[in-house]
């Protein structure tokens, strides 16, 4: 694989945590969910600041899930990089419902959080992974 491929992907993979990080921001001064703040959560983890908090969230949305989605891209199901990136995206929530929920104490699908955690969680996968595929595609093409 090209390491454009991968540069494509940890560009996208950034963009999308940017968009996702606004809403999640906006979703909290709208007093939406305050109890579902992942920056937050992610720094509890590691016993760090909310700063690092927010690092650790980049990182993981830059190398970990753009890296991961150049990396798997014509494996996953979709006929365009923006379905691509909202498969990629819904999959990516699943393993935090099953895996990170519980980590950080919230049950599976955090539902201690309140039923409307996984639908919130999920909306903001939904347009992560769209934002995603869309830019992975635009950056792809412009090589």
């Amino acid at each position: 694989m090209a390491m454009t491929n991968l540069k494509s992907g940890f560009l996208a993979g950034f963009a999308a945590t940017v968009v996702l990080s606004v809403l999640m921001v906006a979703k909290g001064m709208m007093g939406v969910m305050p109890q579902l703040d992942v920056a937050a959560m992610l720094a509890m983890m590691v016993g760090a600041p909310l700063i690092i908090g927010w690092i650790i969230h980049f990182l993981i949305g830059t190398v970990a899930w753009g890296g991961g989605f150049a990396i798997l891209y014509d494996m996953i199901p979709g006929g365009s990089a923006v379905l691509k990136g909202i498969v990629f995206g819904v999959a990516a929530w699943l393993g935090m419902m099953i895996v990170v929920m519980p980590m950080v104490g919230a049950g599976f699908f955090g539902i201690s959080l309140g039923v409307m955690a996984p639908v919130m969680t999920l909306v903001l996968h939904i347009i992560f992974g769209a934002v995603l595929g869309k830019v992975y595609a635009m950056s792809s093409a412009s090589d």
